[in-house]
């Protein structure tokens, strides 16, 4: 018998180099295992592709969704959550594993998902849904795809009777393109149905069908066909049309100022140099009279601050958000994006919230800046906070996806206790330090004049309405492809128009503000700062009027649910366009105001 050879110092070496690249293969094979899963979107024949059932919900209520497991469908053998990231859960997605299984390029024929007997109350549950026009979303492959739950039917012997069925077949028709999955379809058999008439116990077999068909589309391009619906060439003319109606708007409000406006103005000049020229105990009249008393600084100055602080906020974050836009971070379907953005880019923009008032208020001889500071910080959050508390109970008490789980909450709460406070604190000492002071061209009175009796249509309301219809007949064509997509199912994708339209708001709201702010100089009534901002921000008004006008009209929202999160959400968007549009509006007139005023010459 040989005796066992003992490996030697180098044989050992040998084995344990060849022990780690098997070690390395291994774990090089593992990775490329999942990477070949859902990671780069590659598979293999065979491979199991992700699925996940997100929602359901009545189809024209777009915030009244619901868990997809709810209702008494089939349960997977494995149900698990997917994580979500802070925009997903602000939209309301709560995706869970689905109880289908779509093996890559794997056809199945009427696969059975599971016999299961409905019970009266779970009949009642379903009949309930099919009524309400139910939907569901399912995600395949990060591919969002839609279904019905069932239909209504009229009963055949008797027409005044209703029929309620439920679908228990769905026919998926997947799409690939070598490894990658590209498009996928769900329908269900219209002639295998469940008759959930009746309050009785219902015997039902789920099922489905698979079927996969190959494509030339690339992968790149699997997204556009959600993105046809709003670039369609009907709708983009709809979507110029809007924009030449604007542009007309723009041109016709210039062209009035540019002809009126400038022509009197130099009159005015002309006149007020010939007065100075001649007798100089002749009485000052129209706008050169309250020289004394333009730039007396107004009521209310920490609050007026405060305002132009949160809009000057807003300003910033529609200009970066508009940004991400553009280069195509929103395109469709990328899951919570947008909300993720709302929220980040808003506490980081508080910093100029900060300094914009608190840099404000120092100009306007203010003393109390901390209690400014917090104004400035409650003025847009605190409405938006209890509405939002308000919303949340509501959606609660309906056990609505749109409730926020109490994780997401103190997520919120930590951004804006650790970065929205600690930036709006640190912008405001940066305001209250800055050496900027209030530039005024003439010196002001010490006592006011007295304002003149003015007729009704120079109140604030008359001319608030007439400010703010000229910007929203800018705008209001657009809205509506707006509103469909944030209160509907439509996507919106053509950002660069939306864009053009929001410039052109700017410009109009600037111009017209201007206008109002030299007819009401003009009638002697010095107390222009407040007024100008009104008149500017009062477009925010008129958009929420056309949100009563859409949800009676134009949509076919119902419920206690819908109706409050549409107009209490609605409500703060309006609000925040006129906190924006009445910076904006006061900026051009303080510019305006300046520039008149510097121009002649005043005792």
């Amino acid at each position: 018998m040989g005796s066992l050879h003992h490996p030697s110092v180098a044989d050992r070496k040998k084995m344990s180099v060849i022990r780690w690249l098997l070690v390395a293969l291994l774990v090089a094979s593992s990775v490329e295992e999942v990477r070949s899963s859902a990671s780069d979107h590659k598979y293999k024949p065979g491979d199991e592709v992700p699925l996940y059932a997100n929602k359901i919900g009545p189809f024209h209520n777009p915030s009244e969704t619901y868990r997809f497991f709810d209702l008494p469908f089939c349960l997977p053998a494995h149900l698990k959550e997917k994580p979500e990231a802070l925009g997903e859960v602000l939209n309301g997605d709560r995706l869970v594993s689905a109880p289908y299984k779509l093996d890559f390029m794997v056809d199945k024929d009427s696969e059975i998902v599971c016999r299961k007997t409905l019970t009266k109350d779970e009949v009642s549950k379903f009949r309930s849904a099919v009524t309400k026009d139910y939907y569901f979303q399912m995600y395949y492959d990060d591919l969002p795809f839609w279904g019905f739950l069932g239909k209504v039917e009229k009963d055949k012997t008797d027409p005044n009777e209703e029929k309620y069925y439920l679908f228990k077949h769905l026919h998926f028709e997947i799409h690939y393109n070598n490894d990658r999955v590209i498009e996928i379809n769900a329908k269900a058999d219209p002639n295998a149905v469940v008759d959930l008439t009746e309050d009785k116990e219902v015997e039902v077999e789920f099922m489905y069908t698979v079927r996969w068909k190959e494509t030339n589309v690339p992968y790149e391009s699997r997204m556009e066909k959600y993105a046809k619906s709003s670039s369609q060439p009907h709708h983009l003319e709809i979507h110029w049309f809007s924009i030449i109606n604007s542009c007309v708007t723009v041109l016709l409000l210039t062209g009035f100022l540019a002809t009126i406006l400038m022509r009197v103005l130099k009159n005015d000049f002309v006149k007020y140099a010939h007065d100075e020229e001649a007798a100089d105990d002749q009485e000052e009249t129209g706008w050169k009279y309250i020289h004394g008393d333009v730039f007396r600084y107004p009521k209310y100055k920490s609050l007026f601050a405060a305002a132009l602080g949160s809009g000057s906020q807003l300003f910033a974050l529609a200009l970066f958000i508009f940004i991400l836009a553009l280069v195509g971070v929103f395109y469709p379907y990328n899951r919570g994006a947008l909300f993720t953005a709302l929220v980040v880019i808003y506490a980081l923009t508080s910093g100029i919230a900060g300094y914009t008032a608190a840099s404000f208020y120092h100009q306007l001889e203010g003393t109390n800046w901390v209690r400014n500071l917090l104004l400035t910080g409650c003025l847009f959050c605190g409405p938006l906070f209890l509405t939002f508390c308000f919303l949340n109970t509501v959606a609660i008490a309906y056990t609505a996806t749109a409730a926020l789980p109490f994780g997401t909450i103190v997520v919120i709460v930590l951004i804006w206790t650790l970065v929205t406070s600690p930036l709006l604190v640190l912008g405001g000492i940066a305001g209250k330090n800055s050496k900027a002071e209030f530039q005024a061209p003439v010196r002001t009175t010490k006592y006011p004049r007295e304002i003149p009796p003015l007729p009704w249509y120079r109140q604030t309301i008359p001319q608030m309405a007439m400010s703010g219809f000229l910007p929203f007949s800018a705008i209001y064509i657009e809205l509506y492809y707006i509103f469909a997509s944030v209160w509907g199912h439509r996507i919106y994708t053509i950002y660069s128009i939306l864009f053009i339209v929001f410039i052109i708001l700017l410009i109009v709201t600037a111009f017209i503000t201007v206008a109002l702010t030299y007819f009401q100089l003009a009638a002697e009534d010095h107390e222009w700062w407040w007024r100008s901002f009104l008149c500017g921000g009062s477009t925010g008004v008129f958009i929420f009027g056309y949100c009563l006008y859409y949800y009676y009209e134009r949509s076919d929202m119902s419920g206690f649910m819908q109706t409050s999160f549409f107009f209490g959400y609605m409500a703060c968007i309006c609000y925040g366009f006129f906190l924006m549009l009445g910076m904006v509006g006061f900026r051009a007139a303080l510019f305006f105001v300046r520039h008149i005023y510097l121009s002649i010459k005043c005792e």
